[in-house]
């Protein structure tokens, strides 16, 4: 039964109406409207927004683009009505629903974010295969502070003090936030997004929510509106909630880990398992991909200059393309599991990058490995800490990505044009910034 999102709206009783799309770092862009106005905008054609929204940095500035109109012309938001759904932290009945974005022609923006991911799925669609996704993200909770010059620090939980030990898996350290974390699961819920378990990651006041797996483009969107629902949330109960990949130094960095596999759109069977419980040709020519891809996607999985603070090489945040079954220090983590769901679990994204993205530079490498038919290293029994294979720095990521060929079409090539032209923009930015250190021991001392 199709969705009549025009009766919905009005069971609901709503008064406005938030119009969504995801720019290339994963912020909520676009337009709030009243209910009625929203209706006939669906009636006459649609909004419109300026098409550079696409290429606007996280410090909110536009720069010269050799792809984005230099007229500043407009694209139209076309509603997913899929996606609609109640926004639960107003008191006033508001509804939000994610948009495509078309040109006047018609032809959706290939080089907006969620684009991107549904031009990838469209290519395994068209091979009679479906990806099914899990992802899993990080977030720290941290005081609220005006002053970004100040470092950050853990909040005050129920019991009057602030978490300051690592706490991984603790049960207490979790509850000592149950207000909170009630009302995410609450707000979740209201908003169908499908989260499963909640638990205690490494760090000080580091926690982790992980989905239950599904299709792909349903699975982005949920994270992409997860990651808006912890931070107004948070607001609510006073602390902020950062994804960004480190937001404090003697903190291990937050990520947002992607199981992936392929089952066949006929048969419904994985197609990374043979018959016999095996693992299949297909599963190895997947790795194989994602070991050779990964490292030309990694700007579009460590999206900023911080991002690459978390690349440590250390356990839990492995630095390496390696895979292993049951490995955590290695990039490609193969869990344990009854066989008929074989998946992989990509370890490199951090929670900092925008799920669409991620999840697609995770699905293009499956699709090239699978039409490439290569083998994968052996896998990695022991530890794969100090082992650093990626690239270090967002610059250097972006020069690999640029190098990356056989990507672009998969990816889109004005969409890594694009996005290579944001990413520029934003690390020339970071160097104009003279920090702490610089000042601590450079000043007086060269």
């Amino acid at each position: 039964m199709s969705f009549d999102m025009k009766k919905w709206l009005k069971e609901q009783s709503i008064t406005e109406v938030e119009c969504l799309v995801s720019d290339i770092s994963g912020i909520p862009r676009g337009k709030i409207l009243p209910v009625q106005k929203f209706v006939s905008a669906l009636e006459t054609g649609g909004l419109r927004l300026p098409e550079y929204v696409f290429g606007q940095s996280v410090t909110g500035e536009y720069h010269d683009s050799e792809v984005l109109n230099e007229i500043g012309s407009d694209v139209i938001l076309i509603p997913d009505q899929s996606t609609c759904r109640l926004v639960p932290w107003y008191s006033e009945p508001t509804a939000q629903v994610i948009h495509d974005a078309a040109n006047t022609d018609g032809d959706e923006v290939a080089f907006a974010p969620r684009a991107v991911l549904k031009n990838v799925m469209n290519l395994f669609d068209k091979a009679g295969l479906k990806p099914v996704i899990a992802p899993e993200l990080e977030f720290f909770l941290v005081e609220q502070s005006a002053d970004a010059n100040n470092p950050l620090v853990t909040p005050t939980g129920r019991s009057g003090r602030a978490e300051k030990a690592k706490q991984a898996y603790g049960i207490d350290a979790v509850n000592e936030f149950d207000p909170l974390f009630e009302e995410i699961y609450d707000h979740c819920e209201a908003q169908g997004l499908d989260v499963d378990t909640l638990s205690h990651e490494s760090g000080a006041a580091q926690m982790e929510i992980n989905f239950n797996h599904g299709d792909a483009l349903e699975l982005a969107d949920q994270a992409f509106l997860f990651k808006r629902t912890v931070r107004q949330t948070a607001l609510n109960h006073n602390v902020h909630a950062t994804f960004m990949a480190k937001p404090m130094q003697d903190q291990p960095g937050s990520s947002m880990h992607i199981h992936s596999s392929i089952k066949n759109k006929k048969t419904g069977k994985n197609i990374f398992v043979n018959d016999d419980g095996s693992d299949s040709d297909a599963f190895y020519y997947a790795l194989a991909g994602m070991q050779r891809y990964l490292v030309g996607a990694m700007a579009l999985m460590a999206p900023y200059v911080n991002s690459y603070r978390r690349r440590t090489g250390a356990e839990d945040s492995p630095a390496n393309l390696a895979w292993g079954v049951d490995n955590r220090t290695v990039g490609l983590r193969v869990p344990f599991g009854e066989q008929a769901n074989r998946r992989i679990e990509n370890r490199i994204p951090g929670a900092d990058a925008n799920p669409y993205l991620a999840i697609a530079a995770t699905l293009a490498s499956i699709w090239l490995g699978l039409q490439e038919e290569r083998r994968p290293t052996k896998p990695r029994n022991v530890s794969g800490e100090g082992l650093e294979t990626l690239p270090k720095n967002l610059d250097v990521a972006l020069d690999v990505l640029e190098k990356a060929k056989a990507l672009h079409p998969v990816l889109g090539e004005e969409f890594v044009k694009l996005f290579v032209e944001v990413k520029r923009a934003e690390a020339d930015e970071f160097l104009e910034v003279i920090s702490p250190w610089e000042r601590e021991y450079l000043l007086l001392n060269v």
